[in-house]
């Protein structure tokens, strides 16, 4: 009988090379108009110049591909949030709102794909699944950080730190897609300070009741 070989998987490295071709090349015909929904996978294999059995050595489909865009999007949204804290020489709302600029910044070069992501998460659920996984991942630790912050004492114990971890971060995530479509990217600045301030002075800073 034939033996049977499975062709060997791709590394780490040569999986982030075909990942980032795949991206760009994704990112670039969403940027010329088109819907994920129009984009074949041949013309993605096209346009990131890869063999087609290299595109599904690595994703199953369009939906593993956009999968994999969301994780691979919000794992370094979640990166860049998870580095600040409240107290310290890199704390405080100054700091919150440079650690906002970045997010602005990587959410508005990536703006068409995280549109894409949107659009299809609403109806398929593994999409949505990554698309809202490191959010939740974000969620829980946001109420660490004001739990810790209440235990210290610089967060009022009347504080709810899931209504409010709920508040700031699924609704930083909405306002931050509304502005990105709205603002030419003047307002940036401007944005991320005011949101700072909301989160620092709403939820880790906020006056205790009387």
């Amino acid at each position: 009988m034939p033996s049977i070989t499975r062709a060997p998987s791709p590394g780490p490295e040569r999986r982030s090379v075909v990942e980032a071709q795949v991206i760009a090349a994704v990112e670039r015909l969403l940027a010329q108009g088109m819907s994920f929904t129009e984009i074949s996978v041949q013309r993605i294999i096209t346009e990131a110049d890869i063999a087609r059995s290299t595109f599904y050595v690595h994703f199953r489909d369009k939906s593993d591909l956009l999968s994999r865009l969301a994780d691979t999007l919000r794992e370094s949204h979640f990166t860049m949030g998870v580095v600040w804290e409240p107290t310290g020489p890199s704390g405080g709302v100054d700091r919150l709102a440079q650690v906002f600029e970045e997010v602005i910044a990587s959410h508005r070069k990536h703006f068409t794909v995280l549109s894409a992501i949107s659009e299809i998460a609403a109806y398929d659920p593994a999409v949505r699944d990554f698309y809202t996984s490191d959010l939740d991942d974000f969620e829980n630790r946001v109420i660490e950080v004001l739990r810790a912050q209440q235990s210290a004492g610089r967060t009022p114990a009347d504080l709810d730190p899931v209504a409010a971890s709920r508040v700031i971060v699924w609704g930083g995530e909405q306002a931050i897609a509304h502005h990105i479509g709205v603002d030419d990217g003047s307002g940036d600045a401007a944005f991320a300070r005011e949101l700072a301030r909301i989160w620092w002075y709403g939820a880790y800073s906020r006056p205790a009741e009387d």
